[in-house]
């Protein structure tokens, strides 16, 4: 009983917050280009339907945020561990990644463009970019804070360097890890809209910008809760693989 109730809560405030815009297009507080009411987001979700747009659209921006998740992710879970093994690695390589993580998504846009030109490469690395930096600071973070007794013990039957990482600190570490890849994958459709500032014609960052320089208020608003719906999914997805995980070690 408890479960069914706690994902009716869930939905409450999406249907609060429906009903908040729907008084507040209707009460005329704003315009209907600057607000929109709901059923006209609706038709413009149909129109994109009809032409055949909408799942291209939401095609390519889904494989851009998995491929640049897989490649931040794996870059994380390798930096982090060697961080976490290594006291010299650490001392030498986290103060530049800590800093490198203060730049803003949009200042990476002209530097890859510059590096990389204007094809895909460049949104999956800038997506990557964007899932590198969570995982990382997790992982390093949650090594860093594991018994050291455990690491000795690891020592005493012989294992060392990755043999070490992979079978002593990672699986010690795996609720902190999972966590970190949640986030990382967050902050991966975070990075989206501005890896699809790069020279694109598809994608729902692409539709987001496009619709502001065309004045379709209600396809702006449909970009952003089609990014909001995607990126819950995908981490519904993920916790579902984290639970049966977790369930699995115990």
């Amino acid at each position: 009983m408890t479960l069914p109730r706690f994902r009716l809560v869930g939905v409450l405030l999406p249907l609060a917050l429906l009903v908040t815009w729907q008084l507040a297009a209707s009460a005329g507080i704003y315009s209907a280009a600057q607000l929109p009411p709901p059923g006209e987001v609706v038709s413009a979700l149909g129109e994109l339907i009809r032409r055949g747009e909408l799942w291209h659209h939401l095609a390519i921006s889904t494989q851009r945020v998995l491929i640049g998740f897989a490649a931040g992710s794996a870059l994380g879970l390798a930096l982090g561990g060697l961080v976490g093994l290594s006291r010299t690695a650490s001392d030498a390589l986290s103060p530049t990644v800590q800093a490198i993580r203060a730049v803003p998504s949009l200042a990476w846009v002209p530097l890859l463009l510059l590096w990389l030109g204007i094809g895909e490469t460049p949104k999956i690395v800038l997506v990557a970019i964007g899932a590198f930096f969570p995982v990382y600071t997790t992982v390093s973070a949650a090594l860093a804070h594991i018994d050291p007794h455990l690491v000795e013990v690891g020592r005493a039957y012989g294992r060392t360097g990755v043999h070490l990482l992979g079978t002593v600190l990672f699986p010690a570490a795996t609720p902190a890890i999972l966590s970190g890849l949640r986030l990382g994958l967050a902050q991966g459709w975070l990075f989206l809209v501005a890896a699809e500032l790069i020279a694109s014609s598809m994608g729902l960052g692409f539709l987001l910008i496009d619709s502001q320089n065309t004045g379709r208020t209600d396809v702006m608003l449909l970009a952003i809760i089609l990014l909001a719906v995607l990126g819950k999914l995908s981490d519904t997805v993920l916790g579902l693989g984290e639970g049966r995980l977790l369930a699995a070690r115990r």
